[in-house]
């Protein structure tokens, strides 16, 4: 019986796009009386594991948090199994904004204490005593009251890109840290104002507005669905979006862009961008933002000393990385002096300082073939390896596509085979091209026919 992966990322990233089928990003929680958090783990995995789910889920006593992906033909497959459960039946699904076939690599269900770390005991007041839900439509109203005062419950990283226009935005690195924060900041105004509070799709204000409103806070609101589903419901409405900029979400894609408006900047250079990304020194593993010239000049890192450390040879990479326990530091650490134009809390503003550039999208079935899987980048040399698995020839219009790299496509100019110079490879061989960006261990190489 299976209850974990046995797919590594790159091989369950090269299974998605050999499928061709769309997938669907979508996320969603519930509170919940859950006896055996265990049992409900292993049962949702073998159910989604059939389905081709792939995410990040929480599970608790209290309930569930999910972030996924599925085949857009398992849908309603996966709501059905969703609804055996009745504390699930008519559970609201966010739909991302933007769909990325590549948005998780693998199925985590893990069992937690919580669904959502808040720091609070439970015990001590009534969690089901929530603020009042708005729509969008509502929402809208109230935020244009002047005796409303609106929160984010957001981490600093998640605001720096976007955030309704006047709220306070707390710099903080987690949810729990916000709680004491606002509370202080604003005791005084618990009977004379409208608390307002939003985050990404809902779930931190759930425990927020029960939390204020055992607090003394007498006006408490709350945006259903978050960010996510005001999205969906000022589009499908042509309300106008009081929400300016990117919404950050936890996946591969790192944000879904709300407006145009860019109000974040490359924390290297100070230019206009709002486009997150992982330092490249895997024991680093900064979030930070970088524009595509400093990501092109420093190597996809973070500073000076991580591009030192990349051009090290894989063996002493792993050594210094040896102990290091990144996994919690991939969005948590977003702070570092290395960041000269690193912006949170009351120093991010509502101003726009670009506009992002309108991409129209054509729909077009791609025809390729794959034919090989990066091995290594050579950095001095500018070239990438592939292990190859059909034929490459000079002359070939490629693609090499991955998690990180993305799409890059170009022309085989000229190429070595087994370390020599050559113009055509056959399966086995080791072929090195010239490339102009960093190819990773995930990416693939295709042939494109068209």
């Amino acid at each position: 019986m299976q209850l974990y992966n046995t797919l590594s990322a790159e091989e369950r990233a090269a299974l998605i796009e050999e499928s061709g089928k769309q997938r669907l990003t979508l996320s969603f929680y519930t509170y919940a009386n859950i006896t055996d958090p265990q049992q409900f783990r292993d049962e949702l995995f073998l159910a989604w594991n059939k389905l081709d789910v792939l995410g990040r889920i929480y599970v608790a006593k209290e309930g569930i948090n999910a972030q996924l992906s599925l085949p857009a033909d398992n849908f309603y497959a996966f709501k059905d199994h969703l609804e055996s459960y009745d504390f699930m039946k008519g559970i609201r699904l966010n739909v991302a904004v933007e769909q990325d076939n590549l948005s998780f690599l693998k199925l985590t269900v893990k069992v937690r204490n919580k669904i959502v770390a808040d720091g609070l005991n439970d015990e001590t007041f009534d969690v089901t005593n929530k603020g009042i839900h708005l729509k969008a439509k509502e929402f809208n109203t109230l935020l244009d009251d002047p005796n409303t005062i609106v929160v984010d419950f957001r981490n600093h990283y998640e605001s720096e890109v976007g955030h309704f226009k006047g709220a306070i935005t707390p710099d903080v690195d987690t949810f729990r840290e916000s709680l004491p924060i606002i509370e202080e900041q604003l005791k005084d105004h618990k009977e004379d104002k409208n608390l307002l509070m939003y985050c990404t799709g809902g779930i931190r204000c759930e425990k927020a507005s029960a939390f204020f409103k055992h607090k003394g806070f007498k006006n408490v609101y709350q945006l259903e669905g978050g960010i996510i589903e005001y999205t969906r419901q000022i589009r499908e409405e042509g309300i106008e979006s009081k929400f300016i900029g990117k919404n950050f979400v936890f996946d591969h894609r790192l944000g879904e862009r709300i407006t145009e408006d860019i109000i974040a900047q490359c924390h290297q250079c100070g230019k206009p961008c709002d486009t997150h990304t992982n330092c490249a020194n895997e024991a680093c593993h900064l979030l930070f933002i970088q524009c595509e010239e400093c990501a092109a000049t420093m190597e996809g890192c973070c500073s000076t000393e991580c591009v030192e450390v990349i051009h090290l040879p894989e063996e002493e990479q792993k050594a210094r990385r040896r102990g290091i326990m990144k996994g919690n530091q991939v969005f948590k650490k977003g702070k570092s002096a290395a960041l000269t134009y690193k912006k949170s809390g009351e120093a991010i503003g509502d101003m726009p300082l670009a506009a992002a550039p309108k991409v129209k999208q054509v729909r077009k079935r791609e025809r390729k073939v794959l034919i090989g899987k990066a091995e290594h980048y050579y950095t001095k040399a500018g070239v990438g390896q592939f292990a190859a698995n059909a034929e490459i020839k000079t002359g070939d219009r490629i693609l090499i596509a991955g998690p990180t790299t993305g799409r890059q496509e170009l022309v085989v100019e000229g190429m070595r085979v087994n370390g020599q110079p050559g113009d055509v490879a056959q399966s086995g061989d080791k072929v090195t091209i010239n490339v102009p960006f960093r190819v990773r261990l995930s990416d693939k190489l295709y042939r494109l026919l068209d």
